[in-house]
C-alpha cells in the first residue's frame, strides 16, 4: 500500500500491541544518535569521510605493525620484550595519535560531517583499543614534549614561598630587643659610698 495517509501509517505502524515497528525504529535511531555515527560520514551521508578512511587506513596499518613484530614471538612474553614493538611501530602509532588528537579538534569546530560533537564511536573505540595496546599491553610510551615547561613552572611554584618567606623578612621592621632598666630605690650601700666620697 502506497498511501501516505496518516490512518495508513497508523494502522501498518501501531496496529499490534508492542508496536514493535516503531519501539525498533526508535532504538535504532536513538543507538545511531548516541553513537554519533553521523560524524564519521560526509554531508549528505553517501559515504565515510575522508578523515574517517584515513584514521580507519592508519588503525589498520598500526595493528599489522604490532601483529607482525610480535610474529615469532612467545605470546605471554614479559612487558620488557616488547622493545622490538615500541621501536618499529612508533612511527605509526604517533600518526595515528596525532591525527585522532587533530580530528577531535576539527570536530569540536564543526569538520567534514557538519556535526559537532564527539567523534563516532568507531573512530574513540579504535583508538581506544590502539592505546590500551600500545600502553598497557606493550608498556609503550611517548617522549612527553612538554617536559621543560613542566619543569620550569614546577620549580617556579617551588620557589615562591622561599621568596616570599625572604622578602617578607627582608622588608619588616626587625624588632630589637630593647633593654629597660628597673627603677628600683638604690641600695643602702650605694647611699653609704656617695656619702664618704662627699665628705
Amino acid at each position: 500500500n502506497s498511501s501516505e495517509s496518516h490512518n495508513c501509517a497508523k494502522s501498518i505502524l501501531t496496529s499490534d500491541r508492542l508496536q514493535i515497528v516503531v519501539t525498533l525504529s526508535e532504538f535504532f535511531n536513538e543507538t545511531w544518535e548516541a553513537a554519533n555515527c553521523a560524524n564519521c560520514l560526509k554531508n549528505n551521508s553517501e559515504g565515510l569521510s575522508n578523515s574517517t578512511e584515513e584514521f580507519l587506513d592508519l588503525f589498520n596499518k598500526s595493528l599489522t605493525c604490532f601483529e607482525h613484530n610480535l610474529q615469532g614471538q612467545a605470546i605471554d612474553l614479559s612487558p620488557s620484550n616488547y622493545t622490538e614493538v615500541c621501536k618499529n611501530c612508533n612511527e605509526t602509532y604517533t600518526k595515528l595519535n596525532d591525527l585522532y588528537n587533530h580530528l577531535q579538534r576539527m570536530n569540536r569546530q564543526g569538520g567534514e560531517s557538519a556535526h559537532s560533537a564527539h567523534l563516532c564511536i568507531d573512530v574513540e573505540d579504535a583508538m581506544n583499543i590502539t592505546r590500551k595496546l600500545w600502553s598497557r599491553t606493550f608498556n609503550c610510551s611517548l617522549p612527553c614534549s612538554d617536559t621543560v615547561p613542566v619543569i620550569a613552572v614546577s620549580s617556579f611554584i617551588l620557589f615562591l614561598p622561599i621568596v616570599f618567606y625572604l622578602s617578607s623578612f627582608l622588608h619588616s621592621k626587625q624588632k630589637k630587643r630593647i633593654l629597660i632598666l628597673p627603677k628600683r630605690i638604690q641600695s643602702n650601700a650605694n647611699l653609704v659610698n656617695i656619702q664618704e666620697k662627699y665628705s
